[in-house]
């Protein structure tokens, strides 16, 4: 009698320790991997931006621009990266933003000399390869998912929370393993670069585009459901652009690149300066930053509870107990003065932060079901991008124009509130925005279900 094997690493016969297991998981441990190395070096620039400017000479104005630049190109190249995904699938974009990232990393590290590189290099470069990194990624992922989406989410939204405490010590191991200085925080560009880069390529090997590449259905579809097809580029082309001109008509698609926009322009403020108001009230710098770390690490929290509950009961009311907590702490800033005062802030902003962008991906499926949603998600990274920039820039304009930070915060919690007055307006997830946005297809062109097969 034949046993059955303890372990197979086939795709489609996935067995870990006895147990078969759906390629879904392997798919989001993938992601979650590639969205760690992408993304935690813009995420702690609270280490970086010091040493630029001693290193270089130049001013924390000029830095910071290179940083709010990466912002806005990763923003506005989200659509286009949506785009390149759901059109050659995310297998091919990820390949360009595993070389794009080792190009950003290792030009940054090695070769840049003057400022303008380093918004080449660091704010353009760079950011693109993590404009792929953030959009068709995540709209792949969901492919996956009939069932315990927000599982998977979860998972991959918390490792981007989980990216600056991983990020951080290693950076700082690096330049001081090179010694410091400029060897040092050249370093600490090149080494990860070409290190996360060569992880990355090698684990696009592993990613498929959707479960249909390899004979699968998505995790939770019926066995009596028929097997996807796989998608040729004509088709993926036809599909991507008949969703994408039927998705700009819905209110839903503006308001959530506007949600998207508000929301990060409002925690982006807080990200930016919640160190500088805490000494500024007087508290030391060890407990300020100790602050800011209350509030990442609560955040990523978060990032993985609020997709599972998105998907359970729902993403509109879920976003709007994250907005009205990313909102209404803000008010506490303004009287904070001891220590307590803001890590407590910390912990009731880090809850509404973590979980404000996480559910986006779980909405976006409930709106649209399996179409084709890398642009359209793309179009709302953008609204992300530019609310990041926008909100970290004119903060510190505010800043200096006023000389405290009371119209900074209160900046922060006009644009937070904005998000919460939006979300109100947002269609109830249990009804699918367009449910026959596949008819005008040809039939080869159309799901299976779609088509009555």
């Amino acid at each position: 009698m034949k046993t059955a094997p303890r372990y197979s690493l086939r795709p489609r016969q996935l067995v870990i320790a006895g147990r078969t297991a759906h390629y879904a998981w392997v798919i989001v441990g993938v992601a979650a991997v590639m969205r760690l190395f992408s993304s935690s070096f813009r995420s702690s620039s609270s280490i970086l931006i010091p040493r630029l400017v001693d290193s270089f000479g130049w001013s924390y104005g000029a830095v910071g621009f290179g940083f709010a630049l990466q912002w806005v190109v990763s923003g506005m190249l989200g659509p286009t990266a949506g785009w390149m995904g759901d059109r050659y699938g995310a297998r091919v974009a990820m390949t360009i933003g595993a070389l794009l990232f080792i190009a950003g990393m290792m030009l940054t590290g090695l070769v840049m000399q003057h400022l303008w590189q380093f918004y080449l290099f660091f704010g353009i470069i760079l950011s693109a390869s993590m404009g792929i990194f953030q959009v068709p990624l995540t709209a792949s992922v969901t492919l996956w998912f009939r069932r315990h989406l927000g599982t998977g989410m979860g998972i991959l939204q918390s490792a981007q929370g989980v990216g600056p405490l991983v990020a951080v010590p290693v950076m700082l191991i690096v330049i001081e393993l090179f010694g410091g200085g400029v060897p040092g925080l050249r370093a600490a560009f090149w080494v990860p670069g070409l290190i996360g880069g060569a992880a990355i390529l090698l684990l696009v090997r592993l990613f498929y585009n959707e479960p249909a590449q390899i004979g699968l259905r998505p995790l939770g579809a019926p066995e009596n459901e028929p097997l996807p097809r796989v998608q040729t580029r004509e088709i993926a082309k036809l599909r991507t652009r008949t969703f994408f001109q039927q998705a700009q008509r819905t209110l839903a698609f503006w308001n959530l690149i506007g949600i998207h926009f508000w929301g990060c322009a409002g925690h982006a403020i807080v990200l930016v300066y919640l160190v500088a108001i805490a000494e500024a009230e007087g508290v030391s710098p060890g407990l300020a930053a100790g602050a800011f770390v209350t509030m990442s690490v609560t955040s990523t929290v978060t990032r993985f509870a609020v997709p599972v509950m998105a998907d359970r009961v729902g993403s509109k009311g879920v976003m709007g107990v994250c907005f009205a907590l990313q909102t209404l702490p803000i008010g506490l800033l303004f009287f904070a003065a001891e220590p307590w005062q803001f890590y407590l802030f910390a912990v009731l902003f880090g809850i509404g932060f973590g979980g404000e962008m996480s559910a986006f991906p779980i909405i976006n499926r409930q709106y649209y079901g399996s179409a084709p949603i890398g642009t359209t998600y793309g179009w709302q990274m953008m609204g992300a991008g530019v609310g990041m920039a926008a909100g970290s820039l004119t903060g510190g304009w505010l800043r200096d124009l006023t000389g405290n930070f009371d119209a900074t915060m209160a900046l922060s919690l006009a644009l937070s509130l904005t998000g919460v007055l939006s979300i109100i307006l947002l269609p109830p997830t249990r009804h699918r925005q367009l449910p026959d946005w596949e008819q005008g297809l040809p039939p080869e062109a159309q799901t299976p279900a779609a088509a009555g097969d």
